[in-house]
């Protein structure tokens, strides 16, 4: 679990300000103390004693000064004004010395959080997002910051200056009487800090309630995410009881562990509280009664003993509402302590100038071995040359290691032992960001974001002009749908591009990639799920990229590359046969039991 003082410093940039704020605040508070006191000093002066020291000399001195004889008038007058000054004049004041700098620092500080929260989204490496959906992630995200939002003001802007007025409050009942004031400060540190460790216990279960909420809000994501699935299956009844299981769980344990422990707190507090006002006027009854102590400063201790066992309740609602925050926040420092990938640019790096890259194409795998985990292999001893131009098909069964060894080439992790080499340079010795620019892949679902189609053509090249833009459309064929689409290039696809269909995004996807003007152009089983007028349009596609630029292809369906130069057969993270379509059929090996497999099923279809 994270520190406190881990959560502060997301504030260290603006601590002057936050110093000074603070302190003004509790100055403000220290303030308000001088009003009671006053009140004192004028039943003193109503039950002819004697005013305090500092007042007595204050009258003579404005006496002195004004053509007014030292009397009851002259020092009413001197404490009503005193009183008028203290709560007239500090009142236009204190909002812009406290409240606006309170709320100031925490707006900003909210502004840098989720600055630093996008850049840690965009460096986090690709297997954090593997094991943890978008629910879970955006829930995590969205709970930290708007805690942490509201928990600075409160904290600084009123838990601490009520912390100053209460030691305030003591320096004073210390003037008038120090063992009651003693008494006073035991018994206040005894139930705050009874209360802070009852809190901490606490805290501990809302971490865990945390985590059942972070779940129960990442499967109503999944849901609305699957939408369609849930209702093609009829399971919305399933659905309903799950989450409502979650739910009453969720319930079960606010209710009779949080909620419980809260009130049985607050009850306690309420008891010992009331209890030790009631012993302080008690005693200083009997010190007035004794003549040890004026009726003012009866007066005078009571009221502001009042006021500081008034705040007790206030602080520990302040410290309960941290501590159901505090378990979210903590969980948010933990997502920002998350080591970045291995792979991440650096965001600073948005340059305009021309990208020195500039391959031919050859790529190279030798002695490549990768596993997602140390003690299993995924890829073992992958020897692969890929020449300029050429175009090289991926097959194999589910599992295979096709994919990670796309993953490899981009660089979205690093093999354990090998190398891979474009042009005859290591990629791992590579500029990260100018390297990847090179590099293009068209997956088997497209990732469309909410904006025109002309915005998610340039997504990859945000300076490319029309006409490039129309040269790319047309060679993917997304020329032949845009003009039935109500603003052409300028329609608004929806997020994740509901508005288009499967055949329209992956097209989109072919001519964005297009755009970019790669060096290497991947298909990631670009057609696989597509029908078959859908997929003949984009094989169209492809044959016309084909030979321009080097080109692989992770292929499901074989008949969609036949007309490849090489075929490369991957089985258990190996690669087992390598030649062309009538070279691997004529070997009786994998790839021809395939293909034959396949056949069968188009003809029974």
């Amino acid at each position: 679990m994270s520190s406190i003082f881990d959560l502060i410093k997301y504030y260290r940039r603006y601590r002057w300000t936050a110093l000074l704020s603070i302190a003004a605040s509790g100055i403000f508070e220290l303030l308000d103390l001088i009003v009671p006191y006053a009140i004192g000093q004028i039943i003193n002066v109503f039950s002819g004693q004697s005013l305090d020291p500092f007042f007595h000399s204050l009258v003579d001195a404005i006496a002195a000064i004004l053509p007014f004889e030292t009397s009851k008038t002259l020092e009413l007058i001197v404490l009503l004004a005193t009183i008028g000054l203290v709560t007239v004049i500090k009142s236009p004041i204190q909002p812009w010395l406290s409240s606006w700098f309170h709320w100031e620092i925490s707006l900003r500080a909210r502004r840098d959080q989720l600055g630093n929260i996008v850049g840690k989204i965009l460096t986090l490496p690709l297997s954090f997002y593997e094991e943890n959906n978008p629910g879970r992630i955006s829930t995590r995200i969205s709970r930290g910051v708007e805690n942490q939002l509201w928990t600075y003001p409160e904290i600084s802007g009123q838990l601490l200056p009520k912390l100053i007025r209460v030691l305030g409050i003591f320096v004073c009942i210390s003037l008038i009487e120090w063992r009651i004031a003693l008494a006073f400060l035991v018994s206040f540190i005894l139930i705050l800090g009874f209360g802070l460790k009852h809190l901490r216990k606490i805290i501990q279960q809302e971490e865990l309630l945390d985590r059942y909420m972070e779940s129960t809000q990442s499967r109503n994501s999944e849901i609305i995410t699957n939408i369609k699935t849930v209702k093609a299956f009829a399971s919305e009844a399933r659905e309903y009881l799950r989450q409502n299981r979650r739910l009453e769980r969720e319930k079960i344990y606010v209710i009779h562990r949080i909620h419980k422990d809260y009130v049985s707190l607050e009850a306690w507090q309420k008891t010992v509280v009331h209890l030790s006002i009631f012993l302080v006027i008690l005693w200083s009854l009997i010190e007035t009664v004794n003549n040890r102590i004026s009726l003012g400063h009866f007066i005078t201790l009571w009221t502001i003993s009042s006021m500081a066992y008034a705040e007790l309740e206030p602080m520990t609602e302040l410290a309960e509402v941290f501590a159901r925050r505090y378990s979210s926040m903590a969980r948010l420092h933990q997502l920002m302590q998350l080591p970045s990938g291995e792979d991440a640019p650096p965001l600073d790096n948005v340059s305009k100038a021309v990208n020195p890259y500039c391959f031919k194409g050859k790529i190279e795998f030798k002695q490549v071995n990768f596993g997602y985990e140390s003690n299993r292999n995924v890829l073992k001893n992958i020897t692969l040359c890929i020449e300029p131009r050429q175009t090289v098909a991926l097959v194999g069964r589910s599992g295979s290691g096709k994919s990670t060894l796309i993953k490899l080439l981009f660089r979205y992790f690093q093999p354990q032992s090998g190398k891979i080499s474009i042009d005859g340079k290591n990629i791992e010795a590579l500029d990260i960001t100018n390297y990847r620019q090179r590099l293009a892949i068209v997956h088997q679902e497209v990732d469309v974001f909410n904006g025109t189609v002309l915005d998610n053509l340039r997504y990859g090249n945000p300076n490319a002009n029309l006409s490039e833009v129309f040269s790319a459309c047309k060679i993917a064929r997304v020329d032949e749908f845009i003009d039935q689409l109500p603003d052409r290039y300028y329609t608004v696809v929806g997020e994740r591009g509901v508005r288009l269909s499967g055949g329209q995004r992956q097209r989109l996807g072919i001519a964005r990639a297009l755009i970019v003007n790669p060096d290497i152009l991947i298909f990631d089983e670009a057609t696989s799920s597509l029908d078959y007028e859908s997929e003949r349009a984009i094989q169209l596609a492809m044959r016309s990229i084909l030979g321009t630029r080097t080109t692989i292809i992770i292929a499901h369906r074989l008949s969609t590359i036949r007309e490849v130069d090489v075929i490369v057969v991957l089985d258990s993270g190996r690669i087992v046969e390598v030649g062309s379509h009538e070279a691997l059929l004529n070997q009786q090996g994998i790839y021809c039991r395939l293909n034959t497999l396949q056949e069968r099923g188009d003809l029974l279809n």
